[in-house]
């Protein structure tokens, strides 16, 4: 069994003197189907995002403004990227453990999922994803 890490993706960008494009298309630059995107924003400072794991769907993350720092494990490998351009994605596989921290104050995150909304797909204690993993 092939085990997936978290990973960046480079994303297109169309450079052009009226302002840059990036866009996202499955499965062209993103290892997914798209089933839902929500961006998060106007974060306090020192306030952390996530902390939990998903059993089943796939995320990938967008700093679409300012800068965030991800922190991933798999319970044996931990990993912390920053991510500040928009044309960069972090793709992050189920089973994953994530946090998103270190918000700059203008930051805006795009989150994509694999999968719609499902309150039990969520891991929300690290002990526990431990265990389940």
């Amino acid at each position: 069994m092939k085990i997936l890490r978290p990973y960046l993706i480079n994303l297109p960008k169309i450079v052009d003197e009226r302002g840059n494009l990036t866009f996202l298309e499955n499965p062209e630059n993103i290892p997914f189907e798209i089933k839902r995107a929500y961006w998060i924003y106007d974060i306090p400072s020192g306030q952390t995002r996530g902390g939990h794991a998903f059993k089943s769907q796939n995320e990938m993350i967008v700093a679409l403004s300012g800068s965030v720092e991800v922190y991933t494990s798999d319970g044996e490998y931990e990993s912390s990227i920053v991510l500040n351009r928009p044309s960069n994605g972090y793709f992050i596989p189920k089973m994953t453990w994530r946090q998103i921290r270190n918000f700059s104050s203008n930051a805006v995150v795009l989150i994509i999922n694999s999968d719609p909304y499902d309150s039990e797909d969520y891991i929300y204690d690290y002990s526990k994803f431990a265990t389940f993993k």
